[in-house]
């Protein structure tokens, strides 16, 4: 691999001795890996196991994923190894047995925001957000796949988390970067590199920095994370952080089989991948508490959310395991689950911000009928035995994919529940002698 001449001059210095190494690992293939959905994905042996996450495996060889069908049920998701470092910072900083409010400020594609939701207790709500309006829809197919309805999907600038002062007790800054880390899987993410936007997005992660920190509560924790071995937009950036706030960074408990390396530099403490000393991609991370006084913003709401009528959530008696854990909302000819125990803060965050999607949308209201929407298939709240269930083979399930027809279930009729490996995948409505797919035309494979 031909790295740009002042990136090399400078991962050399900063290398040492290693760089020989470094370099022989950039011409090696990029690791294959998955992190299974726990409420989703049984199957535990699929291979060698990531040492620093709980669900994650190598795969020896990458497969088609657009062509297993348990893919798009949201049975796993296709993370970088390195990342999913996340879970030991979360894991040693936050007690994940409390109710937390989480912010996952950077969030597209999805990989992180899956991750927290299978770490975090049902108690807690995450806030998952993207700045980009076309990234955001795909954050929210990727959250909706994971099926959880404590979450919501939200399409904002940094800078209007200013509103929401100590209201988040875990922030998650993945802040966009050179991305060095990622060369030898994105030949794009080296064409696009010079010194000139390195030093750009340092300042830009400082901005985003800057913006988000009133909305993190007192001894709240940040966890800031790129993918670049960029000291500027790491420990340096960190640096001038602590020097500017009252911080106080975590120190980690890893193993030292993992090749993860611990940077110090003065109160700042980090972690960092490098491709020669772990299987993964670059990487950096760091976890520091906020010890600043923050005034947090009282949560008063207007009521603006609808609440659906006795008749309507009797119709969904059974379509859940304990209806009285959630509230059911109306809005424009569409009901939305969203937890009980979060009503108050969900209507909060959507007074103030622009959200894409919230809880579970479990069915369109056409007429007296409820016609159950996509997200309720995928969702880990349904009762399936509510539903007629047709197990699909392969070719099937591929078909149903593709929203082409199918000849299953002739004869019968009603809202089906179709489902690969025990996976659920949507719905089909039965109509006799022939069939609706509903799968969602947006989200249909073309391959």
């Amino acid at each position: 691999m031909q790295f740009p001449p002042s990136f090399e001059t400078r991962m050399q210095t900063q290398l040492g001795e290693a760089w020989n190494s470094f370099q022989h690992a950039h011409d090696q293939p990029s690791p294959i890996s998955i992190r299974l959905n726990p409420h989703k994905h049984a199957d535990r042996s699929l291979g060698e196991a990531i040492p620093w996450t709980s669900a994650g495996y190598y795969l020896k060889e990458r497969p088609s994923f657009t062509l297993d069908p348990t893919f798009h049920g949201g049975a796993y998701y296709v993370q970088e190894a390195s990342s999913m470092f996340l879970e030991q910072a979360l894991k040693q900083s936050v007690d994940l047995t409390q109710s937390l409010r989480v912010l996952d400020l950077c969030a597209a594609p999805g990989g992180k925001s899956t991750h927290l939701l299978s770490l975090l207790n049902k108690k807690s709500l995450l806030v998952a957000n993207e700045v980009i309006r076309s990234r955001a829809s795909i954050l929210s197919e990727n959250i909706q796949k994971w099926g959880h309805a404590n979450v919501v999907v939200t399409n904002n600038d940094p800078d209007n988390f200013k509103r929401l002062k100590g209201f988040f007790d875990v922030m998650v800054v993945d802040a966009p970067c050179s991305g060095e880390g990622l060369f030898r899987k994105d030949q794009e993410a080296m064409n696009e590199w010079s010194p000139e936007n390195t030093n750009l997005c340092s300042q830009r992660q400082q901005r985003i920095l800057a913006d988000v920190w009133p909305a993190l509560k007192e001894n709240g924790v940040l966890i800031y994370c790129t993918c670049t071995f960029n000291e500027e937009e790491n420990e340096n950036n960190l640096l001038r952080w602590s020097k500017e706030h009252p911080v106080e960074f975590v120190d980690l408990t890893i193993d030292p089989a993992w090749g993860i390396e611990t940077i110090r530099k003065e109160n700042v403490i980090g972690y960092r991948c490098y491709p020669h000393r772990v299987k993964g991609e670059g990487f950096f991370i760091s976890v520091f508490r906020k010890k600043e006084e923050e005034n947090p913003v009282s949560i008063s709401t207007k009521q603006n959310f609808q609440r659906a009528g006795k008749k309507t959530t009797e119709k969904i008696q059974d379509w859940f395991g304990n209806i009285n854990d959630y509230s059911f909302l109306v809005q424009d000819d569409l009901l939305i689950m969203i937890p009980e125990r979060q009503y108050q803060e969900i209507e909060f965050i959507a007074h103030y911000l622009k959200v894409v999607t919230k809880g579970t949308a479990v069915a369109a209201l056409k007429h007296e009928k409820l016609v159950p929407e996509h997200s309720l298939a995928l969702s880990i709240d349904l009762n399936r035995k509510a539903f007629k269930e047709i197990a699909l083979d392969l070719p099937q399930a591929l078909a149903y994919l593709r929203k082409e027809n199918l000849i299953i279930g002739e004869g019968e009729r009603g809202f089906t529940l179709v489902s690969y490996q025990d996976v659920p995948l949507g719905w089909v409505n039965l109509l006799g002698n022939r069939l609706n797919n509903n799968y969602p035309s947006s989200w249909r494979i073309r391959m």
